[in-house]
C-alpha cells in the first residue's frame, strides 16, 4: 500500500514534487503561493514542450516550525515545470521588461478531453498565464538551500 505524503515530512528537505492531475497540482499551487519570479527567469521552449520558471518561493512548509523555534521565515529558490506544453499565452504580463517582478497566486487546472486542458497560472495584478497542455505533468522542484526571507515576514493578503 502507497501512502500519501504528508506535509509534515517534508522537515528540512527540499522538495521535489510532481503533479499529473488536478489534485496534486491543488498542493504544487499551495506551496507556490506568493513565489516571486522575475520576467527573466522564465522560459518557452516549443521545442522541448516545456515551460519553465525559477521562481523564489515562500516555504510554507516550514512556517510553524520556524515559529516554534524562534528563527525567521524563509524562502527557497525552486524549478516550477511543465510538459507538454502544446501553446501558451498571457495577459495582463508585460514580456518586454526582463526585470520586472511576478508574483504567483494559484495554479489550476481544467481538464478537456483525452487527458488535455488547461494550466491557468494566476498573478498578482491580475496577470495570467495560460499553458494548453496534451496532459497535466508539473514538477516542482527546490534547487538552493532555503534563506531568510527578506521581509522577515509571512506573506499576506488584504481584500
Amino acid at each position: 500500500m502507497v501512502e500519501d505524503a504528508r506535509f509534515e515530512d517534508g522537515g528540512e528537505r527540499p522538495l521535489a514534487l510532481k503533479a499529473m492531475d488536478a489534485d496534486d497540482l491543488t498542493v504544487i499551487s499551495a506551496l507556490v503561493q506568493d513565489a516571486i519570479v522575475p520576467m527573466g527567469e522564465i522560459s518557452y521552449d516549443t521545442g522541448r514542450r516545456r515551460f519553465a520558471f525559477l521562481i523564489n518561493r515562500f516555504r510554507w512548509e516550514d512556517v510553524e516550525t520556524a515559529e516554534r523555534r524562534g528563527r525567521p521565515v524563509e524562502r527557497v529558490q525552486a524549478v516550477l515545470l511543465f510538459d507538454d506544453v502544446m501553446s501558451a499565452r498571457s495577459t495582463g504580463v508585460p514580456s518586454g521588461d526582463k526585470d520586472m517582478i511576478l508574483s504567483l497566486l494559484s495554479i489550476s487546472f481544467a481538464a478537456k478531453k483525452d487527458g488535455m486542458g488547461t494550466v491557468e497560472i494566476t498573478l498578482a495584478g491580475d496577470g495570467t498565464i495560460a499553458l494548453e497542455v496534451e496532459a497535466l505533468d508539473a514538477t516542482l522542484k527546490d534547487v538552493t538551500r532555503p534563506y531568510v526571507a527578506p521581509s522577515h515576514h509571512i506573506p499576506t493578503h488584504e481584500i
